[in-house]
C-alpha cells in the first residue's frame, strides 16, 4: 500500500528536477594553485608515482601544479631509478615523468 503511495511522487521526480535545473547556472570552474608533496621511494614504486600522476591529472582539468620531493623522494630523480619504477595500474614512471616535463610542471627536489 506504501508503495501506491509513492509512485505518483517518484513519476513526478525526473519532471520536478528538470524544471529546477532550467534557472540554475553551471558552477563555475576555479583554477587552483596545487603542491604535491613526496617523500615516497622506490622502496614503494606505487606511492612514489603518486605526485606525478596525480600532478599530471590535475595540471590537465587546468590547475596550477607543483611537484615538491623531500627524503627518498628525491631519489626519483635520478634517471636510473626513474626507468625502475613500475608502479601498479599506472604507465612506468619513465613515461609519466616526460609528460610532467611536456607540460612544464616544476619539480623541487
Amino acid at each position: 500500500m506504501e508503495r501506491r503511495r509513492l509512485f505518483p511522487w517518484l513519476a513526478a521526480a525526473p519532471l520536478l528536477a528538470s524544471n529546477l535545473s532550467r534557472g540554475q547556472e553551471p558552477p563555475k570552474t576555479q583554477k587552483l594553485k596545487i603542491m604535491m608533496k613526496s617523500a615516497w621511494g622506490s622502496d614503494d614504486p606505487t606511492r612514489a608515482s603518486f605526485p606525478f600522476v596525480h600532478g599530471l591529472a590535475l595540471a590537465d582539468a587546468g590547475h596550477d601544479v607543483q611537484i615538491f620531493l623531500v627524503g627518498e623522494g628525491t631519489y626519483t630523480m635520478r634517471k636510473a631509478t626513474v626507468d625502475a619504477i613500475i608502479p601498479v595500474g599506472w604507465p612506468p614512471l619513465r613515461e609519466t615523468l616526460e609528460k610532467v616535463v611536456a607540460k612544464r610542471i616544476p619539480i623541487f627536489a
